[in-house]
């Protein structure tokens, strides 16, 4: 496909200033080398991006975290932000000391530092456990109470102002807002195995749960989910560095086959009282509760998902008299997919995404609004149709009925914002800049805060209004002491024969011999995820740089299996975990050898994280082409990894232990070709420390000589500057050791 272009002369405008933020100037200082450190260690080069920006319910006021602290408000129809509360009063609260873990679930998960009172003006600050409470026009603040907890405790609003609610200690929490003293326990059985309105780990990660209780309109009940874990599974999260090492928790963590949590939704009434439980027709210990939320004051809405995630249902329940009626059946003959979007409105419609007709698109339904569990939910239509992605609903104007959201039609590297009315007429782009849009929308109207960029362009934040003419109000710090290249946008061909696949190459500069080139691959390759799309590369794409200073080259390639492509694209994988990615990686590989003659087939190197460090060693024991492989975190033996995400792809281990076996890269192990760099946190609660454990007997058992880098404490994304400069430098020593020399160096012990 063609490159979208750019829609008008204001926005090419703007897209060339912003691009010369990368150029340096005619009088610009030397050009310094890239360095491991100089990347890694400090602040963004471009710049610290304004970050947790929230609208204000009133849609009248947004307002940010600037780079040194400060909470920043944008006012609609304003030409400036202002200072709302100095950094002075907020570094305390924000630099608050927490675990490790703690630290990075609120990054991770993007858990709130703040959150907006219903009146608009007051705001609520938590990031250790203390609550805070701001006056928005003054930026006075005042401790209002204190959760008992950090990561997590999930404090929100009713939609009254007049009480905080939140968790602490696995239990349901509310108090006046203005006064902590009087806060009352509204659930008494929370434990750790017993999690009222909490989330456990696979749901925060695998179903993308954000909040697992929610106000009724009226302020007067809450519904919440409880996850019964009991009989899942412990994994104990060790600690090494103290004089007397300990197990600094014990993660429940449903591994294939193992019990699920079990889930019900409660309603207890905020004043207190019992809870009154919804009985839903799902199997506990197996089944799963994507989403809920209220209808109206009487009524609640909750998704489920059955074991094999291919049937998925809406339910309808009166929370006063506890019946149930199913409102929407759903089946796929494989999987759904990791989106579980439902938007409901106030005109007795609701929304869903869904690629039942082999891409994601929008789905409206209508129910009777004055009798909501008369009839099943009705499909009024598709809305909008085409060989093109929805990634997501931003927001609805119930003004205009209009439907604003984030795709890739015309052009799978894009994720640009359109509007289209409920009906599908009048679908039309709104965003002017092509690239990579996150748009942020207040809940009221059509004018909305967008963060985008592209390859060439770093990241710009900007008021739009809802014809995209956008006024930035933060853009990026000009690299000017740096080299700065583009990479090779790359259009190929999968193993099958027919199938597209997108990437980009970026080479060293200047003219090379022959083969006098190294080239190292550096896929995801796994699903959901989609990585050849026009965005600012960042830290990632400096990295990139370096290895071509270095002399290397660096491929990226989405093969078949990964996300935002379609279903039939993604679900090549589908009880094959391995085989097709790694033969479009092959082919790949073959055809940019093929077209770039200065490329050294002779020296490939791999390398990746998670999934991608997972591919990495399979692809170093499925293929004698690689020379060198960095695996980071991997999964090593599908066993080990989370029950959702696993059975979605790979079904249960006991009624297909064949692929499990044969997908499993810990049982190839003694087949590695190459020199071989593991590392890995001993905090990973994502991918446990364990995958690398049993990897590394095998290649003992195998007289397979390795290397290993060890990060005490460390999760999943080896945070820091002094542990992502470590890592970094020890992948670019495994590179220029290993990959670099014209001759081999011998990999197996003499």
């Amino acid at each position: 496909m063609t490159r979208v272009p750019l829609r008008n002369a204001a926005s090419f405008t703007l897209a060339l200033a912003l691009a010369a933020l990368c150029l340096p100037s005619l009088h610009a200082q030397k050009i310094k080398p890239w360095t491991v450190k100089g990347i890694w260690a400090g602040g963004s080069l471009t710049g610290s991006r304004p970050s947790q920006i929230y609208w204000a319910p009133d849609s009248k006021q947004v307002t940010y975290l600037d780079g040194d602290n400060n909470l920043r408000e944008f006012v609609v129809g304003g030409a400036t932000s202002r200072i709302v509360i100095p950094a002075a009063k907020l570094t305390p609260l924000l630099d608050a000391p927490i675990t490790e873990q703690d630290r990075d679930h609120r990054d991770r998960y993007g858990e709130p530092d703040y959150i907006w009172a219903p009146d608009s003006k007051q705001i609520l600050f938590d990031t250790n456990g203390e609550l805070w409470l701001f006056n928005a026009k003054s930026g006075k603040g005042q401790q209002v109470g204190n959760t008992g907890m950090e990561s997590g405790d999930n404090p929100q609003f009713s939609p009254s102002g007049s009480y905080i609610s939140y968790l602490r200690n696995n239990n349901l929490y509310v108090q006046p807002a203005h006064d902590g003293s009087h806060a009352r326990a509204l659930t008494s059985t929370g434990s750790h195995t017993l999690l009222n309105g909490g989330i456990d780990w696979v749901y925060l990660e695998e179903l993308n749960v954000r909040s697992n209780y929610f106000w009724s309109p009226d302020s007067k009940k809450i519904a919440y989910l409880q996850m019964n874990e009991q009989h899942v599974p412990l994994y104990p999260i060790e600690d090494w560095l103290p004089v007397h090492a300990r197990i600094q928790w014990w993660q429940r963590y449903p591994q294939p086959g193992d019990p699920n949590p079990g889930v019900r939704v409660g309603i207890v009434n905020a004043a207190g009282g019992a809870t009154r439980w919804i009985d839903l027709p799902i199997s506990q210990g197996n089944d799963y509760i994507p989403r809920f939320g209220w209808v109206n004051n009487d009524i609640v809405w909750i998704e489920t998902l059955d074991r094999a995630q291919k049937h998925e249902n809406i339910y309808f329940a009166n929370v006063n008299t506890g019946a149930v009626k199913l409102a929407l059946a759903q089946t796929e003959p494989k999987y759904f997919n990791d989106v579980y979007s439902v938007t409901f409105l106030d005109n007795g419609q609701f929304l869903v995404l869904s690629w039942q007709d082999g891409h994601t698109h929008i789905y409206r339904y209508s129910y009777d609004i004055a009798a909501p569990m008369a009839v099943p939910a009705h499909l009024e239509n598709e809305v909008e149709h085409g060989d093109y992605e929805v990634q997501s609903i931003q927001s609805v104007d119930d003004a205009t009925g209009t439907i604003y959201y984030v795709s890739n039609q015309g052009n799978p590297a894009v994720r640009e914002i359109w509007a289209v009315n409920l009906d599908g007429s009048h679908k039309h782009l709104i965003s002017k800049f092509t690239g990579v849009h996150h748009p942020r929308f207040p809940p009221h109207g059509s004018s909305y805060i967008d963060e985008y960029s592209n390859r060439s362009t770093p990241p710009a934040v900007a008021f739009c209004n809802p014809q995209g003419v956008c006024h930035p109000f933060w853009t990026s710090t000009p690299i000017t002491d740096r080299d700065l290249h583009q990479p090779v946008l790359l259009t190929l061909t999968a193993a099958d024969g027919h199938t597209t696949l997108y990437g980009t190459l970026l080479l060293p500069r200047g003219h090379q011999a022959a083969h006098s080139i190294p080239l190292i691959v550096n896929p995801y390759g796994g699903p959901a995820v989609g990585t050849a799309t026009d965005s600012w590369g960042g830290k990632s794409f400096f990295w990139d740089e370096l290895l071509t200073e270095h002399g290397f080259a660096v491929l990226h390639v989405d093969n078949r299996g990964m996300g935002g492509r379609g279903r039939a694209f993604e679900q090549v994988c589908y009880h094959n975990f391995g085989p097709p990615e790694l033969a479009d990686q092959l082919a790949s590989i073959d055809q940019v050898l093929a077209k770039y003659p200065e490329l050294d087939p002779h020296r490939l190197g791999w390398w990746g994280w998670s999934w991608g460090g997972t591919f990495t060693l399979y692809a170093l024991s499925h293929s004698e082409r690689f020379r060198v492989g960095v695996s980071v975190a991997p999964v090593t033996d599908w066993r080990n990894y989370d029950s959702i995400y696993t059975e979605r792809y790979m079904g249960l281990p006991g009624n297909d232990a064949a692929n499990y076996r044969a997908d499993s890269v810990v049982n190839s192990a003694a087949n590695i070709h190459g020199h071989l760099l593991i590392a890995g946190g001993t905090g990973d609660d994502n991918v446990h420390l364990s995958n690398t454990i049993q990897y590394i007997q095998k290649l003992i058992d195998a007289g397979v000589p390795y290397d290993y880098n060890l990060f005490p404490r460390k999760t999943h994304s080896i945070a820091g500057p002094n542990a992502r400069t470590e890592l970094f430098q020890r992948i670019l020593a495994e590179f220029e050791m290993y990959l670099k020399p014209e001759q081999p160096v011998p990999t197996k012990w003499n």
